[in-house]
């Protein structure tokens, strides 16, 4: 890629929306898998365009850091610095949130020490009742507090002295756009935000990728979480499990090349959920109000084959300006978790230089 953020030889297609078409350095390989319930699956992962999820970099100082949210609930991230740092300045940041269902480790982690590489300090973070830190029971869902963590991890960078608290940005990859979005809402200390194969968690639960939760899939969701509830409630342990009824999840298949291979499995993170909690995704609306954001910027990054697209297609037509709109030709979901040769890094680095101040 080019210092601007553009591939080489590749068209930038601009509309009066500010829309962008990026398309990937190497060609794009078909998913050879069907993400369908029960299809078998390759022994090894597919590790073709530079997927590096556990890219590591001597160019950045790294660092395990312990905070509290406002809820006193404990919090445990890892600190990204570049190694040249001047004394006496502060830099630009960058928070990092992970997918939903994943811990640091896994993309956000990689996204952090790339960014650093570029002058940003950085803070990846587990969020609350995922890996290492609190909250229990461990994999429940309470967006209020995914979404205060952002702030959590804002308050932390700003109370750096290396650190311009007034150019501080968020990136959120997966289900954290749609929580970075909503702390965007509301935090005015976030100056500019970028999605990456963002998921809307709410709208996931109440009608699928496409459409294909049925209102008696919903219903029986919900019996399922009351019926659930009652049973720890007398036992007091908390029941694990998938915890929803779809008969085939439409983006299986490369979830599981990435989560479950050496390509991107934390020995840690077991993905356990409680069906429980998964109610409370049902009022989680991150778009409402996703205007109020403006004047600060976002840009949404997307895959152009990745089934969830619709989010960010929804999201980017709610957005007022300014905002842009970059589609990764070829790729889907998973492919913008760690395929370094088709994420857009150069472009996500002029944009946060030109929205936070050029930390080169």
């Amino acid at each position: 890629m080019t210092d601007e953020g553009k591939i080489p030889n590749t068209p930038d297609l601009v509309s009066p929306e500010r829309r962008t078409v990026i398309i990937g350095g190497a060609a794009l390989a078909a998913v050879a898998v069907a993400g369908t319930a029960g299809s078998a699956f390759a022994a090894g992962p597919d590790m073709s365009r530079g997927a590096d999820n556990f890219y590591k970099s001597d160019r950045v100082t790294t660092e395990d850091v312990r905070y509290k949210n406002t809820y006193g609930m404990e919090v445990v991230g890892t600190l990204f610095r570049p190694n040249q740092m001047e004394a006496g300045r502060r830099y630009p940041a960058l928070v990092v949130g992970h997918p939903y269902g994943a811990v640091r480790q896994q993309a956000a982690n990689l996204y952090a020490t790339k960014m650093a590489e570029q002058g940003f300090v950085t803070l990846s973070f587990d969020q609350s009742y995922w890996g290492e830190s609190a909250g229990s029971p461990r994999g429940a869902v309470l967006p209020d507090v995914y979404v205060e963590n952002f702030s959590a991890a804002v308050d932390f960078l700003g109370t750096r002295e290396f650190v311009s608290r007034e150019n501080i940005g968020v990136i959120g990859i997966c289900a954290s756009g749609g929580f970075s979005i909503a702390a965007t809402k509301v935090d005015a200390r976030i100056k500019a935000l970028a999605t990456v194969s963002m998921y809307d968690m709410g709208e996931y639960y109440r009608t699928g990728i496409k459409g294909e939760r049925a209102v008696e899939t919903r219903n029986s969701d919900l019996q399922i979480a009351a019926a659930n509830r009652y049973k720890e409630a007398e036992t007091g342990q908390p029941i694990h499990g998938p915890g929803q009824n779809d008969p085939v999840f439409l983006e299986a298949a490369e979830s599981r090349d990435f989560y479950s291979t050496e390509r991107g499995l934390v020995a840690s993170n077991d993905r356990r959920t409680t069906p429980a909690t998964y109610a409370k995704f049902m009022n989680f609306y991150p778009f409402v109000g996703i205007e109020s954001i403006a004047p600060r910027p976002i840009l949404f990054v997307v895959g152009g084959i990745a089934p969830s697209r619709g989010y960010t297609d929804k999201a980017f037509e709610m957005a007022a300006e300014p905002k842009e709109l970059v589609v990764i030709d070829g790729a889907n979901r998973i492919d913008l978790y760690d395929r370094t040769e088709i994420i857009p890094f150069a472009k996500l680095t002029s944009f946060f230089n030109q929205h936070l101040g050029d930390a080169a």
